[in-house]
Formats: C-alpha cells, structure tokens, sequence
C-alpha cells in the first residue's frame, strides 16, 4: 500500500456546503464531498432525516442507514416553515460556497429559495438542485424513489433479459449513482468558479443520470445510426453470466484476452475449445458469450475452488473468491489498507464505519460520527454571525433546535 504522511490540510478545507437533502441520493453526495474536507452542514427539520429511524440503532436518531451516509458532517435543526428560520438561513447561504437540495423546485421557490433568488443574493454560490427528473421534461415534478429510476432507466429489463424475471438489484443502485454524479457535478462546478469567481446552478436529474449510466454499455447497437442494431451488451446480459460453481462452492472466474482464453483451454485438456473458430477473438467471443460461458461452468465444476484460485494465480487469469457481505470485514485486503474503522460517540456508544475509499496525499480527513440531529445548530448560528438575543429568539420559538447532550446543557456550546 502506498505510504502517505498525515495532513492537518484537506482537499476541500475552506469549502462550506449547506446540505437540504435527506434520504440517500443527496446524503451520499454530501458524504463524499464532507469525506475531501467540506465543512458539510445538514439542515434538518425538526423531525430529522428518515433514514435516523431506518435499521437498526444504540442511540435514538442514529440508526444504521443514517451511520452510513452522514459521517464527517455537523447537524443544525430549521423549522423553514417559519420564517425566522428562513432568515437565519439566507443568512448562512451569504457565507457558503455551495448549496444543495432534493425538493421540488416549487417547493423551494414557495420558501423563498429559488436558485434564481439564492444565486443574485450570492453570486459566488454553486446552487444544486438534486432532483427526480430534469425540470421542462414530461416527467418534471413527479416524486422518484430508487426503484422507480431502477424501473425507468432499464435496470429492472436488465435483469429481466439475464434471469427471466423482471427485478430491482438489491442495493440502492441510483440513488448511489446519481450520488457520485452529484458530487463530481459540484466539484466541477467549484472548480469552473475557481477559474471565473462565478456560481452556477446546477441540476442532476435522477432518471437521465441513471439512464446515461445504464447505456454506457448497453446502447450497444444503437449507437450506429445508419444500420441501427439491438440495445443490450451481450456478455452482461447472458443468463450464464455469474460465478461459477466449483466442486466444493464458487469461483469468480474472469478470462477475458485470447490469451487467457486459449491456456486455460489448454491447461484444462480442452485444446478442442482452444482452437474453436467462435472463441479466437474477442468479436467472435462476444457474439458467442452464452455458449462460452456455459463451456466454462461445465469445466470448473469438475475441480474445487482452490484448485481454480491456484491455477489462475498461475495462468495469470484474473480469480477471486465469492465474499459475502459478513465476510469483508475479515477480507485480508481490507484488512490491510485499514478500511473499516472504529470510533465512539460522545455517549460512549461505539461504531465501526468503512473509510472513504480514496487515499490523497496531501488531503488527511479522518473519519467523524455523524452527527445527533441538531448537535451543531448553535456552533452554526454563531459562526453565521446571529447574536445571542437572536439564536435565543429562534430558540424559545422552535425556529431552531438543539440536541440533547449527554454531557452538556442545550444552551451551551458543545465541548
């Protein structure tokens, strides 16, 4: 593993980013950006982010999907309905350098935060709206959910053409996606602003985001517009696509040159399959990929699973074993680079997080417990330059809220 000093520095430090979505899509957004060195701030309404009572928990609001999604990030509560809580902040967006949301745009519009609005009230901000579909579209304003855009973008037909059976993959797959695509969106446009001193606004549309991610591969023939061909990659659609079975459990098996094609023929007794016309190249392979693999599955079921791993290793054939999801924590890879850590929140409850998986080195952010709902909303209102008769004002009116402290008073500043 590559050894990199540790840094006080980090690659977005400065960066401060006001975070209105909730659930997956923008949460997992703002956990990659916050994971670089954004001072990521979570606005939540006073009932909190769902995903704090989603799975399972030690301590009230802090449950397992809301664990994975909002670490290195600080919380303040905003009831937006009132409007002191409004002022507070448009207050706070006159400081930031970036501000991003999942509500319909008439929503947002209706509280007085319109980019349109937002952006001439700052002009350096990046405005980025996270929505389920591209406004103007035919879809524009329906609600979407990870399975409808799974729906939609052809992932449930994908499945449908490998296994028979139309079905959703069993990970929050768009909503991911369109996380990462988010993220990158913003730093892009932080970096134009970089270069021009100018915001933007932005939006990343769930169902197009998800769709371009889908026909990377699989517009396949439909890109020649001459001599338009069938949709669908074929080696990823194969119904014999899939780990093989072995003698003893499962290999992943990955021979994909023509030169691992013809030694594992080879070193399989199968010279037959070596020198077969419809497995020579890679054109020829694709076109034939159900009838390969079903050839692969009928060798490797013959031996177990170390004889295979041993026989890649020596054939230099890529080969992996199947990991289940309780096996990777132990996995001697993971191990190795330290990818899950263990921390404790201030209530002495502990936790174990997988770390950002990107290593800079000259960017250091260690991982941080997400944040109790409310834990930094008087930190945030100061630095926001709100004085103490103000902050009291929201306070005693439920504009804001703060969250209980084991250790301290409400009012006073977290230790």
């Amino acid at each position: 593993m590559t050894s990199f000093p540790h840094s006080s520095a980090s690659a977005l430090d400065g960066v401060r980013i006001l975070d209105l979505t909730s659930v997956v899509f923008g949460p997992y957004a703002s956990q990659i950006l916050a994971d670089y060195g954004a001072d990521v701030i979570k606005i939540e309404s006073p009932d909190g982010d769902s995903t704090r009572r989603t799975g399972p928990s030690q301590e009230p609001g802090m449950a397992a999907i809301f664990l994975g999604l909002n670490r290195n990030k600080r919380s303040i509560v905003l009831d937006l309905k009132q409007a002191a809580a409004r002022q507070a902040l448009l207050t706070m967006v006159d400081q930031a350098d970036v501000l991003m949301h999942s509500m319909r745009p008439a929503k947002m519009a209706a509280l007085g935060l319109d980019p349109d609005t937002l952006c001439a009230r700052n002009p350096r901000l990046v405005y980025a709206g996270l929505y389920g579909f591209g406004a103007g579209g035919a879809y524009d304003g329906r609600p979407a959910y990870d399975d409808i855009i799974q729906g939609l973008s052809g992932v449930a037909d994908l499945v449908d053409r490998q296994t028979g059976t139309p079905r959703y993959l069993p990970t929050v797959a768009a909503d991911k996606t369109c996380g990462l695509i988010a993220a990158h969106a913003i730093l892009a446009a932080l970096f134009q602003r970089a270069r021009t001193g100018r915001g933007q606004q932005l939006e990343v549309p769930m169902f197009e985001s998800m769709a371009s991610y889908v026909l990377v591969e699989h517009y396949y023939g439909r890109h020649l517009a001459d001599e338009p061909g069938e949709a669908g990659y074929p080696r990823a659609l194969t119904s014999w696509r899939r780990p093989c079975q072995t003698a003893d459990g499962h290999v992943c098996l990955m021979p994909y040159t023509d030169t691992h094609w013809r030694n594992f023929f080879l070193a399989t007794d199968r010279p037959d399959l070596a020198d077969d016309p419809r497995f020579a190249d890679i054109s020829a392979r694709t076109a034939h990929i159900g009838t390969l693999y079903e050839s692969l599955a009928e060798i490797v079921i013959r031996q177990g699973t170390a004889y295979w791993l041993a026989l890649c290793e020596r054939l230099e054939i890529p080969a992996a074993p199947i990991n289940r999801l309780q096996d990777l924590e132990a996995d001697p890879h993971l191990r190795s680079v330290d990818f899950f850590t263990a921390l404790e929140s201030a209530s002495g409850s502990h936790y174990r997080f997988p770390r950002n998986p990107v290593r800079l080195q000259h960017s250091h952010v260690p991982a941080a417990i997400p944040p109790r709902l409310g834990e930094h909303t008087l930190d945030v209102l100061r630095q926001a330059g709100l004085d103490e008769a103000r902050i009291a004002a929201l306070l005693d009116t439920g504009a804001a809220r703060v969250a209980p402290s084991p250790h301290l008073d409400n009012r006073k500043d977290p230790a």
